[in-house]
């Protein structure tokens, strides 16, 4: 069979698409494939074209901070429908009424595919809508609401597979600012905070919602908001938990403590996932919290370093990033800084990310793409920026959604941007957007 230039160019198109279309990342859960919040697709463009990146499609939503998820074709994303003024700018509980969502979208096309509504009271701060990103995997998908409502459905069509009200089931409840904690899958195991006497955390079976092990108890100050993080060190596997009273290891296994160090979180303000730099574990939180550990490497034990250091990166809504031994993150005050590890001397810090606004947790979440980073900020831009020990070195940045909530005494959008198929997927409280960043747009 014979093939025309026409058709051999038609064809060797097709190929280039299907190879793309076959290495393209999914961004199925909170930090992307690996939790690390790094985006490794090729063909992303340098710099924004004239006029901003084009929308390739738009679909309307609810309120929200949750992030969407994004793997199979689909982007499943939660939100929060009421007929109540949830634009709440304290940090007092209220009452509300309303329904969760869980809905999915076609990733092409941005379509509904399917959707799973149940009413849900808030009792919550700013109570905007539910705040964990959806996890996919193996053709299921798993959802936390804000008061603790756990689902796993069929990703294909919806079916709830199964259901657990943790508040209910474990004598918990919910945290001033909701459940946040993202859960992990490890193996065949659902890793979540529940709360309660005993039961900080559990280990569900991923595929039946049946438990397997509960661990350590929540103190007075509740479960605070730090996802589940295991790493490999000691010679065992350890899972990290920040508790607003103690950072611990345990095993994932089995529930097992290795250790606990004393940590006070202000408010139960505990937030970020510990960061790891050689033998060394950061973990810092609101009220400028901060505390150095340094991990034995031959056994599951640990040793304070340093505590409380001012200067620092405490993180309140942004996930920091190491760079070898250098951390880049926002801290409380609003500000992007370097900090050196383990030590914690500051290198540098700018405003210029978002620029200064009322003071108060300026946010603009960060993901590592190649040499540079994409940054989504608190007005609605996308960023592209270099991070060194040097400084902060702004390449270019685009509006692409409105700021639809408030913060501080100011407008906002704090939802991270899930990032797949050479696109950034962006949700604020009145839409889900599909930006197209493919440099061949």
């Amino acid at each position: 069979m014979s093939v025309s230039g026409t058709g051999r160019r038609v064809l060797l198109a097709a190929l280039l698409l299907l190879v793309g279309t076959v290495h393209a990342d999914d961004w199925p859960q909170w930090m992307g494939p690996q939790r690390d919040n790094v985006w490794h697709e090729q063909g992303i463009l340098q710099k924004f074209p004239a006029g901003g990146p084009q929308i390739l499609w738009s679909a309307p939503v609810a309120g929200g901070y949750s992030g969407p998820a994004v793997a199979g074709g689909r982007v499943v994303l939660t939100d929060y429908v009421t007929t109540q003024n949830v634009k709440v700018d304290n940090f007092s509980r209220g009452e509300f009424s309303g329904t969760e969502r869980v809905l999915c979208h076609d990733q092409a096309t941005g379509k509904l595919l399917w959707k799973h509504e149940y009413a849900v009271n808030y009792s919550i701060s700013y109570p905007a809508g539910p705040r964990c990103t959806p996890l996919i995997q193996d053709g299921l998908v798993w959802t936390l609401g804000a008061e603790g409502n756990l689902f796993c459905f069929s990703l294909d069509d919806g079916a709830v597979i199964w259901a657990v009200d943790l508040k209910k089931q474990y004598g918990a409840k919910a945290p001033l600012w909701g459940y946040a904690a993202h859960p992990l899958i490890d193996g065949e195991h659902l890793l979540t905070l529940a709360g309660g006497e005993g039961s900080h955390i559990v280990a569900l079976n991923r595929r039946t919602g049946v438990e397997v092990w509960r661990s350590t108890t929540s103190g007075s100050q509740g479960q605070g908001y730090s996802p589940p993080t295991i790493i490999e060190h000691g010679g065992v596997r350890q899972l990290l938990l920040l508790r607003p009273d103690a950072v611990s290891s345990i095993s994932p296994e089995t529930g097992k403590e290795y250790w606990s160090l004393p940590y006070e979180a202000s408010n139960g303000s505990i937030i970020m996932s510990p960061i790891v730099s050689g033998n060394f574990l950061y973990v810092a939180g609101y009220s400028n919290r901060s505390l150095m550990i340094e991990l034995d490497a031959n056994q599951p034990a640990a040793r304070e370093v340093w505590r409380d250091k001012s200067q620092v990166i405490c993180p309140v809504n942004v996930q920091p990033f190491l760079v070898g031994e250098v951390l880049y993150g926002f801290d409380q005050k609003g500000v992007l800084r370097a900090l050196s590890l383990p030590g914690g001397e500051r290198l540098w810090e700018t405003s210029d990310a978002i620029g200064k606004r009322p003071a108060g947790s300026e946010t603009a979440f960060i993901v590592r793409h190649e040499d540079r980073f994409v940054m989504f900020n608190e007005l609605g831009e996308l960023l592209f920026a270099r991070l060194t020990p040097e400084g902060y070195q702004e390449i270019d940045r685009a509006k692409v959604i409105e700021p639809s909530n408030f913060a501080f005494g100011r407008e906002v959008v704090w939802s991270m941007p899930a990032f797949a198929g050479r696109c950034a997927f962006i949700r604020n409280d009145n839409q889900l957007i599909c930006v197209n960043l493919a440099a061949d747009q």
